[in-house]
């Protein structure tokens, strides 16, 4: 056994080695922003708008496939999936309870399932390698207003008919990693003229798919969406001017400044105070849930990237496991913080509720005393 470890070690550590040398690409150019395939006029097509279409495609189609052949007692496909959606359903009622989960069940199950899979999704070998190609022409000038940014690599060009291939070399003993040009260095011009001499294409990649929770605007998207199911939650519990009294609540302070109570004046204050903060908190939600979601993938991608061009065997693997996880999680938080938030908006119209209840019956009860004084003594 310990000589079988040892292959197994060895063998790992010639692997790795063999995809440094060899299987090395030129070092990825990472930008927040995503890259821009097609400018429509109207609107601009970013890789990752492409693969929010493709995500979707892909999920309806596999729900199609999945539930073509619906039947009575489900096998199968079919058993798979009622299995999943079951299973997290009977989550969703054990937190919040079965009416509340039938009627939140629709929205969290969407924002979990399309997040789980947009994350996985963008695991697959055909991310960031795949794209359109720029040439590149710098114009060597004595001093730039604005200087070019962004990276342009040395492609070799391949013609095949009316279509231009060009791909990267792999790293070699000569070659330790595929060449690339800061177009920020001074010298940029010159080494791509050099480079298109030599028959070379010297261009920005452009990837037609990208992760599409590292582009910001998908995750503020998830998080107004589930801001937006949250408040609508809580409206159609109580009503907008009870809900509403959560965040703008100056009941007190109007009765204090109308008895001209100081003491009464002092409680309004704290609960317009504790309004605001209200008010505050749940703005704030919004900018916590794009950027816990954001981050995280961003971080992710960019540390798979790297490991993959600089050890394209085997050492990459356990990050590939890690942002399986990764991924699950933050679907999971994600999905789980707008169920709870949703749980604590109907809450508040129930407790708020139950409160002018009690103190309904409270400002009766002198009433019902005397009733009930005159009632004894006929």
């Amino acid at each position: 056994m310990k000589g079988r470890g040892r292959l197994i070690a060895l063998g790992a550590v010639l692997l790795a080695i063999l995809g440094f040398v060899f299987l090395r690409g030129p070092s990825p150019h990472i930008q927040i922003r995503p890259e821009v395939l097609a400018d429509l006029g109207l609107f601009q097509l970013t890789n990752t708008m492409l693969t929010g279409w493709v995500v979707v495609a892909l999920m309806v189609l596999i729900v199609f496939l999945m539930t073509r052949r619906w039947e009575l007692v489900p096998r199968g496909p079919q058993n798979v999936l009622e299995a999943i959606i079951e299973a997290f359903y009977n989550l969703v009622v054990n937190v919040v309870g079965e009416k509340n989960g039938r009627r939140f069940f629709p929205v969290v199950a969407t924002i979990f399932f399309f997040i789980l899979f947009a994350n996985w999704f963008a695991l697959t070998p055909i991310f960031n390698v795949i794209g359109l190609v720029k040439e590149v022409h710098v114009e060597p000038t004595a001093a730039e207003e604005e200087p070019h940014e962004g990276t342009a690599f040395v492609m070799e060009r391949l013609d095949a008919g009316p279509l231009t291939i060009a791909y990267t070399d792999f790293s070699g003993v000569g070659n330790w990693q595929g060449e690339a040009v800061h177009l920020d260095e001074p010298d940029a011009a010159a080494k791509i003229e050099e480079k298109t001499s030599q028959g070379k294409l010297v261009g920005e990649f452009f990837p037609f798919l990208r992760s599409l929770n590292t582009d910001v605007n998908t995750p503020l998207a998830l998080a107004l969406a589930s801001a937006i199911a949250v408040e609508f939650w809580g409206i159609s519990a109580l009503g907008l001017g009870a809900y509403g009294s959560k965040f703008f609540n100056f009941r007190r302070l109007r009765q204090g400044l109308l008895s001209f109570k100081p003491s009464l004046i002092f409680e309004g204050a704290i609960d317009a105070f504790v309004g605001f903060l209200e008010l505050i908190s749940e703005l704030v939600r919004i900018i916590s849930f794009t950027f816990r979601l954001f981050g995280n993938m961003f971080a992710g991608e960019v540390v798979i990237l790297m490991f993959t061009f600089l050890t394209p065997l085997l050492l990459t693997l356990p990050f590939y496991g890690l942002e399986l996880f990764v991924g699950v999680i933050q679907a999971f938080i994600f999905a789980m913080l707008t169920l709870v938030f949703g749980s604590m908006a109907v809450s508040h119209g129930e407790a708020h509720g139950e409160a002018g209840a009690e103190e309904h019956m409270g400002e009766a009860a002198p009433t019902l005393a005397a009733s009930t004084e005159r009632s004894s003594h006929h």
